[in-house]
């Protein structure tokens, strides 16, 4: 029996959830490995110290085993079980401490009390421990042994990048992160759904290009548009972060700054014609790498697609976002939509008139040889698809707003295609 993508995209989940992904480090690396076993990722290793625009990147780190032992030798928090019971980027640590010392270094939620929260400390040395709340509070006044073992040294922040070319130079970018440990929405659907619409891609032929990168959240971001902003403004038709994408609870979108780029215009007419009835989260509630995309100077046409949204489940960056809060119904569902995006894209392509000022018609027999007081309405409909063929707008979207329709104004782009006067992009 044949199985379907979500089944095979959770099987592939499951295998990496146990990884303790950060930043930085050999969790980020084998994360890439297993991605690299069905798809050629190119991997980037970008030294500790590189300035990357406000930013530089940190040492990385490294984690082998971390617990608290009570007097009776009794663990009672063990890495092993979990890989959020300990702060992320905890520096070595290894002593006896009273329980007043030690609660000031345990993370919990008392609205949660039987969830382990994620909590990191990336730029300032510290260390800490996480548990449910109900083990917080079954601590009793006494000694406690805390040992962390971890390493935090120069080393390099790795990311892994795929190119898939089509017959234009144009693109479509997919970003996603690949930094957080065992948290299953928040942290794998991304890579993994990411993982399957390259696969797809890379086996059929395209006429855009696509561009995909697995980068750890924030600092990925920054360092790679710091080596690649140039590319990416030249050739970027549209651009989608990728982030909790598999639940069923709901379809959600975090639009650009100001909410008009093509990306925008994309997920939402394919949302549309899907009739997901998505939740559209605006920019001033960004909270993925859309914040590093899109800020000011950077402007790239990107939207963030989540199905539930980051920060807006109960279960997000914390133990409970497990193995059984994605299902393979919701990977699935959330390829479909972004194959539906791919498929609008390849199918209803941007236009830019190349004059400068409205383009000389009548030298091109393209409009009435005798001018009355009736020529107005006889290229009206030319004249409008000439006003809204500024690269920004497919052939969908400029029939829907000259009310138009389809095929004519298909025909119509075609015609000043051939005419000198417009540009397939």
């Amino acid at each position: 029996m044949t199985r379907n993508p979500g089944e095979e995209m959770h099987d592939f989940l499951r295998k990496l959830f146990p990884v303790c992904r950060s930043i930085t480090g050999n969790g980020v690396r084998e994360t890439l490995k297993q991605i690299s076993e069905f798809l050629p990722l190119r991997i980037s290793e970008v030294p500790s110290g590189t300035v990357a625009y406000d930013w530089v990147v940190p040492n990385e780190w490294n984690i082998i085993e971390a617990w608290i032992e009570n007097e009776d030798g009794v663990r009672i928090v063990d890495f092993a079980n979990n890989n959020l019971h300990v702060v992320g980027y905890s520096i070595p640590v290894d002593r006896e401490i009273p329980l007043e010392e030690l609660l000031a270094r345990i993370h919990s939620l008392p609205e949660m009390p039987d969830a382990i929260p994620y909590v990191t400390s990336y730029y300032k040395e510290t260390w800490g421990f996480c548990m449910t709340h109900r083990q917080r509070s079954a601590m009793r006044p006494g000694n406690y042994r805390v040992k962390i073992n971890s390493t935090l040294a120069p080393g390099t922040l790795t990311y892994g990048e795929l190119f898939i070319r089509g017959k234009s130079e144009k693109e479509i970018f997919i970003s996603t992160y690949i930094c957080h440990p065992s948290m299953a929405n928040n942290e794998l659907s991304g890579p993994v759904v990411s993982a399957w619409l390259a696969r797809w891609l890379s086996g059929r032929e395209n006429y855009y290009s696509y561009r995909f990168i697995f980068i750890p959240e924030t600092i990925g971001a920054i360092v790679y548009l710091s080596r690649n902003l140039a590319q990416l403004r030249s050739n970027m038709l549209a651009g989608f972060v990728l982030s909790c994408v598999g639940d069923e609870r709901a379809w959600s979108l975090v639009s650009s700054r100001y909410a008009n780029t093509y990306a925008d215009k994309l997920a939402k007419r394919v949302a549309d014609k899907m009739q997901l009835n998505p939740i559209v989260y605006s920019y001033l509630e960004r909270g993925s790498d859309e914040r590093q995309f899109g800020a000011p100077g950077v402007d790239l046409p990107l939207v963030t697609f989540c199905r539930s949204k980051f920060g807006e489940y109960p279960e997000y960056h914390t133990s409970a976002d497990d193995l059984s809060l994605v299902t393979a119904a919701g990977l699935n569902g959330s390829l479909e939509y972004l194959k539906n995006i791919v498929l609008e894209a390849e199918e209803n392509r941007l236009y830019r008139v190349t004059t400068l000022g409205e383009p000389q018609l009548g030298k091109r027999g393209m409009y009435p040889t005798t001018s009355t007081r009736d020529s107005i309405h006889q290229i009206k409909d030319l004249r409008n698809i000439i006003a809204y063929a500024d690269g920004l707008n497919d052939v969908h979207t400029i029939s829907a707003i000259t009310s138009v329709p389809y095929e004519q104004v298909k025909h119509t782009l075609q015609r000043l295609v051939d005419a000198g006067i417009a540009e397939e992009l």
